[in-house]
């Protein structure tokens, strides 16, 4: 009985193993295809951002943000943060608005919106190419970060700042070699972060699933995802994009794109949630360092994350009852 009992704890350990090892040569795989695919997207993107940059038509059409500035109150030199943010990310939004004379209330209203509407070309291709069209994503991002500046300035003092013209020059005044050398090593740092990352995420997310852990850790989520209008089979890609980012989860929603087992809706709700609200940690917490609240960095995005998967849930059940 003893040797039996043996016999079927070794069998249990070798299929655990089995497991784990099928889990972590799946994980390489797909960590590898997602790095691959995630690097055709970011390196043109980013090259073609940081020479818009440098030749200083950022700079020359921020008066097209103007009427957008007005709208919510804020001073016109807010519209250079906001339009470098739109297209190179949450970084050179904050360094451009580091330096502008601006309250403490104007910057937070700045960062909400920031938070929901950054480096839209390139995260709007990443959502085209792993379920969501690129302009649709790019559209609900843009009137999710509009309407909560305009609900979030009700509640804080804004216009106090500087009301100067924009008078900001041109360029960034390097040479192009010295801007292609930036270029390349900030590309080939932040290319080995994603080797890091992709590889991390997609090797623990297959070993998850291969010793059947993954579903205790959506069960544990699940009220959770289902206040913010999810099903439960994309728990597991949502809270990846809301701890390591849109890119990281997109990758991986695009490996389980490619084995069919989601639907086009749930599809659609998860990139809407996931586009106003992702990197929940690394993002907000830049902001903090400018003496930004806490409240306004986290809450009002997860808000409107909620609100806009609910009001798309009501716009597929009417498309669904009222076909055509």
């Amino acid at each position: 009985m003893g040797e039996g009992m043996g016999n079927q704890r070794n069998v249990f350990k070798g299929g655990r193993s089995d497991a784990l090892r099928s889990g972590f040569h799946s994980g390489l795989g797909k960590g590898w295809e997602g790095f691959i695919w995630l690097l055709k997207i970011v390196i043109p993107i980013s090259f073609l951002t940081s020479l818009l940059s440098w030749s200083g038509l950022l700079n020359r059409v921020d008066y097209l943000m103007h009427p957008f500035m007005d709208l919510v109150g804020l001073p016109s030199i807010a519209a250079l943060p906001i339009l470098i943010c739109l297209f190179t990310g949450i970084y050179g939004g904050i360094a451009a608005m580091s330096v502008l004379p601006l309250t403490r209330d104007e910057m937070t209203l700045m960062a909400i919106f920031m938070l929901m509407a950054h480096a839209l070309i390139q995260e709007g291709i990443i959502q085209g190419r792993s379920g969501l069209h690129p302009l649709k994503s790019t559209s609900f991002r843009l009137a999710a970060g509009l309407l909560t500046m305009i609900v979030a300035a009700q509640f804080l003092e804004t216009g106090a700042g500087s009301q100067g013209g924009m008078g900001v020059p041109g360029g960034t005044g390097e040479p192009f070699l010295a801007m292609l050398r930036a270029w390349s090593v900030g590309t080939l740092v932040l290319s080995a972060k994603i080797f890091l990352i992709i590889m991390t995420v997609l090797l623990a997310l297959e070993i998850l699933k291969a010793i059947g852990w993954i579903e205790s850790i959506v069960k544990g989520a699940r009220p959770f995802l289902r206040v913010l209008g999810l099903s439960e089979r994309v728990g597991t890609l949502w809270i990846i994009a809301a701890f390591f980012g849109l890119g990281f989860g997109a990758a991986a929603i695009f490996e389980e794109v490619k084995e069919g087992k989601l639907g086009r809706e749930e599809l659609e709700r998860l990139h809407l949630s996931i586009g106003i609200n992702h990197s929940l940690i690394d993002d907000p917490a830049l902001f903090l360092a400018l003496g930004l609240s806490p409240f306004w960095l986290w809450v009002p995005r997860l808000v409107m994350a909620i609100f806009a998967v609910r009001l798309l849930m009501v716009y597929q059940n009417l498309t669904r009852r009222y076909p055509g």
